[in-house]
């Protein structure tokens, strides 16, 4: 179990032991994310840019700060048990995490009903865009439907007519492949819904080699996303495009490495997106990680600058209600450039297609190839009545 307690002052030290008493002079974050298992690749992202964020800032807010860094384990129930901890034991003002959908749905009521602020470095599912929005959760990364968008107008764009789509059967699943078809309208091959952590997918590949589809749309993030991959090229099946979102990126491309080159994303980042903020980002990243950030650890990045902006302009945390206001109104130095969240708390900003290539210093990454989406908000919007 992975439980860590950082003080933020003029340098960053590690301590053991419980919680200091909760004073309106401390702003204390709890940082919640999967950091265990197949998936751990996603939150040690996540929390690798929060931190350096963190490290940048000093003192998130102009306040002396407490990191409380967390593992979900992946696990809804042992993840709600953790987020109510941090909010009633260790008196948490803000929640950052999670990773995965399911444990956003089990996080976002113990978080919020407990008095705290949730804001998700990843995940953004649909009913929290919509139906279910809350004033206390934002999303700094997206709502889950859009990167999948982007790669369903891409097809669109190419002309596909007979596209395989394939997800494992959880919230962000569902909601890819709805979000693919959203902005595609050609015909589907077939629709499959794997079993969610699924690493085998032979089955599926053969029913793929059979049906000699235009092109293939997968959402497999973390280790599932490597096995495919490696396993589609091991078919022989390059010949028929592959794309995807969350399945070649910064996380995953260290293992699958040649045998993604070629392969294609939906995102609203990569490491090459030409800001000054990101180029400064990701070679501050590289230095200290020794490793290329992916999408998770630059909205890692961009929540710790969120809060720091927010708790100056709402001069603390101790008033929740001018804090969130702070947030939805927050000015910083986005590495995405412009940022704004809609009115549902999710940010409206542009989306790419992004190439996965082999670069000059042998690492692997993302790279733009053409932008899809200009300042674009999600679906869901307009079923939010926020209150």
């Amino acid at each position: 179990m992975t439980r860590k307690i950082l003080t933020l002052l003029a340098s960053t030290a590690i301590l053991a032991g419980p919680a200091a008493a909760q004073d309106d002079e401390t702003l204390k974050i709890g940082v919640l994310l999967t950091l265990s298992g197949p998936a751990a690749v996603l939150g040690e992202q996540a929390r690798d840019g929060f931190q350096l964020a963190a490290d940048e800032i000093g003192e998130i807010g102009g306040m002396p700060t407490e990191l409380f860094i967390v593992d979900d384990e992946q696990k809804p129930d042992i993840a709600a048990n953790k987020a109510r901890e941090l909010v009633e034991r260790d008196g948490a003002d803000i929640v950052v995490g999670p990773i995965f959908s399911n444990i956003a749905g089990a996080i976002v009521k113990p978080v919020t009903d407990g008095g705290a602020i949730l804001i998700s470095p990843n995940a953004g599912p649909s009913n929290l865009a919509g139906a279910e929005c809350n004033k206390a959760f934002f999303s700094v990364s997206y709502q889950n439907d859009q990167n999948h968008e982007v790669m369903g107008a891409y097809a669109k764009e190419q002309g596909f007519d007979n596209v395989f789509l394939l997800a494992p059967n959880y919230q962000a699943g569902q909601d890819s492949l709805a979000g693919f078809k959203h902005s595609y309208d050609g015909g589907v091959a077939g629709e499959v819904f794997t079993q969610l952590g699924q690493l085998d997918f032979s089955a599926e590949l053969a029913q793929i080699a059979a049906m000699q589809p235009d092109a293939v749309f997968a959402f497999m993030p973390g280790g599932m996303g490597v096995n495919l991959v490696k396993q589609y090229r091991q078919a022989g099946l390059e010949s028929i495009p592959f794309l995807s979102a969350f399945t070649v990126d910064e996380s995953t491309l260290p293992a699958q490495q040649d045998a993604a080159v070629g392969f294609f994303s939906g995102t609203n980042w990569a490491p090459d997106l030409d800001t000054p903020e990101n180029t400064a980002f990701v070679a501050a990243f590289e230095e200290k990680y020794g490793k290329v950030p992916a999408s998770y650890a630059a909205h890692g990045y961009d929540a710790a600058k969120l809060i720091d902006a927010a708790v100056r302009a709402a001069g603390g945390a101790a008033d929740k209600d001018a804090l969130i206001a702070a947030l939805e109104g927050a000015e910083f130095a986005s590495v995405r450039g412009d940022f704004a969240f809609g009115a549902n708390h999710f940010p409206v900003q542009d989306f790419y297609l992004a190439e996965v290539v082999k670069r000059e210093d042998g690492n692997f990454a993302t790279s733009i190839v053409q932008p899809i989406f200009e300042d674009y908000a999600d679906n869901y919007a307009t079923e939010c009545q926020m209150n």
